[in-house]
């Protein structure tokens, strides 16, 4: 099996010694940026499997390296972040970041994300255009074609906005799905700044899905930022 090449841009040293150190220890091969200019050379140049990108950049914006990384290829993009800069992420992710990782981060943390990122990448690849019929974790199945959502085989009964959101978290399994992104899907033109309706329904659909709402199984909340769904089974 090929090692996957991870581009790192981090314009800590110490940050990006510890990442590196990480990656070779499991056999990745890291290439390392300390600015944005820099890294979007190398992504041209070596044209890695993934790219941890942290947002304080000294010559620009992490979110304007990812707008442009964006523009010309679809690699898998981790943001790696301080928690106190939430407006960022957000943004980072709706303009296409697939998942982030708040500093500090633990060696497994930072690992499991790679490797859930490659496998999407992976599944995307092999799946092509074709849309999969269904989604399935655990107990939770989401059937597109016949817009039925199961718990241990049981039918749940959903409204129309409770199984477009469901839905759209089930076609973007694993990856977080930002406050924004949900309520521009599900309700379009009739958005508004307040995601309260948004909160209601997810409620609503926990007290239907999970067998402990308060501790759900199936849909976690990222705080402050939005909803991501249990990776499929393998």
């Amino acid at each position: 099996m090929p090692e996957h090449k991870i581009l790192i841009v981090e314009d800590e040293e110490a940050i990006a010694h510890v990442m590196e150190s990480i990656l070779s220890a499991n056999h990745y091969i890291p290439l390392s940026a300390k600015n944005g200019g820099q890294a979007l050379a190398l992504a041209s140049a070596e044209r890695p499997d993934l790219v941890l990108l942290d947002l304080g950049l000294p010559d620009m914006d992490g979110v304007e390296v990812l707008r442009r990384l964006r523009q010309w290829d679809q690699i898998p993009i981790l943001v790696v972040s301080a928690r106190d800069q939430e407006k960022q992420k957000v943004e980072a992710l709706d303009l296409g970041a697939n998942d982030y990782i708040p500093k500090p981060f633990g060696s497994s943390e930072l690992l499991a994300r790679i490797r859930a990122a490659l496998r999407q990448r992976a599944a995307a690849l092999s799946a092509g255009a074709v849309r999969p019929e269904q989604y399935t974790a655990g107990g939770l199945t989401v059937d597109f074609d016949k817009r039925l959502v199961r718990v241990e085989g049981k039918d749940i009964h959903l409204t129309q906005i409770e199984y477009k959101i469901v839905e759209f978290l089930a076609r973007h399994p694993g990856r977080v799905m930002t406050y924004d992104a949900i309520m521009i899907h599900v309700w379009g033109p009739y958005l508004t700044d307040d995601n309260k309706i948004l909160r209601v329904n997810m409620a609503n659909i926990r007290r239907k899905l999970e067998k402990n709402p308060a501790e759900p199984q199936y849909i976690q909340t990222e705080m402050g930022i939005g909803y991501r769904i249990a990776e499929e089974d393998s």
